[in-house]
């Protein structure tokens, strides 16, 4: 089964709710007056809308990129029904020559709010595309789940290698200003996917160059 169709059934299954709930990711909407030092976002593997939708709220212009044409669909109502508009994009942001010249460099804010479904081979792969919408200047804002997790089984891969450390973070942002690493257990309550003590790790990272960066 391909990821659009594993990631479409998952949606589907949840019927009318909401799999990750309606609320955005704590981590994220902690830090909305930081979000303020910009104009727009994208969020990736963006899911049924809670955290691009949080962030239009913001006053942003936002972007959400996701595979599943199923979790666009719930995405789009839940936009109309909080009145806010998000340009909603179905595409995979693994896929060969990706992401495409329009993106490359255009957003303030890169979000990725639980999108470990990948190894190490691919984490890299993943990382470059959202270095590569990132502006000059702009900010790359990750939360994740660390290996601790496994103990909690509260959410997230049961892969050990797709969790981050923070090392691996920290080699894969190395060029760039880490604002903000942190590691931390807290009670998760996102629909039924995440819900529960949970091991987590936030990052907030400025790449070089740009106005903001030299201000």
């Amino acid at each position: 089964m391909n990821q659009e169709a594993l990631w479409s059934a998952r949606y589907r299954d949840a019927g009318e709710a909401y799999l990750f709930g309606t609320e955005p990711n704590r981590f994220l909407a902690h830090r909305a007056e930081l979000l303020q030092d910009g104009h727009n976002a994208l969020s990736v593997a963006d899911g049924e809308g809670r955290n691009s939708v949080w962030l239009a709220e913001q006053g942003l212009a936002v972007t959400a990129i996701e595979i599943s044409t199923v979790a666009i669909e719930k995405a789009r109502r839940l936009a109309l029904g909080r009145k806010v508009d998000v340009r909603f994009m179905q595409a995979d942001m693994l896929a060969p020559g990706w992401p495409p010249a329009e993106l490359r460099e255009a957003f303030d804010w890169v979000i990725g709010i639980f999108i470990q479904f990948v190894g190490p081979e691919w984490r890299e792969r993943q990382f470059e595309v959202m270095k590569h919408l990132t502006r000059p200047g702009g900010r790359i804002l990750l939360q994740g789940y660390t290996p601790k997790q496994l103990e909690y089984g509260t959410g997230g891969p049961s892969a050990v290698e797709n969790l981050y450390t923070a090392q691996v973070l920290r080699e894969a942002f190395a060029d760039w200003d880490i604002e903000e690493l942190v590691e931390y257990d807290d009670e998760v309550n996102e629909g039924t996917g995440h819900r529960g003590r949970s091991a987590l790790i936030g990052l907030v990272a400025r790449k070089p160059g740009g106005p903001a960066a030299t201000a």
